[in-house]
């Protein structure tokens, strides 16, 4: 049913309105356990990085998102669980990151294909915000899951934060190398930063 549902209310709307180009598809995984990260300045980010994955990839895939938001009222949970299959985090200040964490781990236990914007909160149009370090805590707790980077560049301005018209624009997605967790949160919070700053280089010496 979910997968129906996104490929008459969604798909259409992102391939055929929006159009998307979509550098190095082949880093993308088959299958689970994986962590997708990427840049968040508008609400389509999920639905592009979500249509990217189709069958049986699809049906593992799942973002986390803030369940204060997209919980709120009826028709959105009905979306955000139905058709987006979200995992609702609840953002306030802890230290337990694993309590926190524990949906998410259990999906990348189940061969989940999360996404996750390390950012947090959307940014600024077209703009690279600071990443926050509750990544960090989640790969430790599976260090073996790659993780894969994911740079879009177009969706600030199709839908930008703020804004509820929506505005058909040219989308460039970007697909990064896969990397590791590491166990200096420093080093891998740089890794993590180096990853995302290379794909939007490559995006800006290409075509912007």
């Amino acid at each position: 049913m979910r997968n129906i549902l996104f490929s008459i209310l969604v798909r259409p709307l992102i391939l055929f309105i929006l159009g998307l180009n979509i550098r190095h598809y082949e880093r993308l995984p088959a299958k689970g356990p994986c962590v997708i990260i990427a840049n968040h300045n508008s609400h389509l980010d999920t639905l592009v990085l979500m249509s990217l994955f189709k069958g049986r990839s699809f049906s593992k895939t799942r973002p986390v998102a803030a369940g204060d938001y997209f919980m709120r009222n009826k028709y959105l949970k009905f979306f955000s669980t139905k058709v987006m299959n979200i995992i609702p985090i609840h953002r306030k200040i802890t230290k337990d990151f694993r309590g926190m964490f524990e949906p998410v781990l259990e999906s990348l236990d189940e061969d989940g294909i999360i996404i996750l914007f390390p950012e947090g909160s959307r940014g600024e149009a077209e703009q690279l915000s600071k990443y926050k370090s509750g990544i960090y805590y989640l790969m430790r707790e599976r260090p073996d899951v790659p993780i894969i980077p994911v740079f879009m560049h177009g969706l600030g301005k199709a839908l930008p934060k703020g804004s509820k018209v929506f505005v058909p624009f040219f989308v460039d997605v970007l697909i990064g190398e896969p990397f590791n967790y590491t166990d200096n949160r420093k080093v891998f919070m740089e890794t993590l930063n180096c990853s995302m700053d290379k794909l939007q280089e490559e995006g800006r010496f290409r075509s912007w």
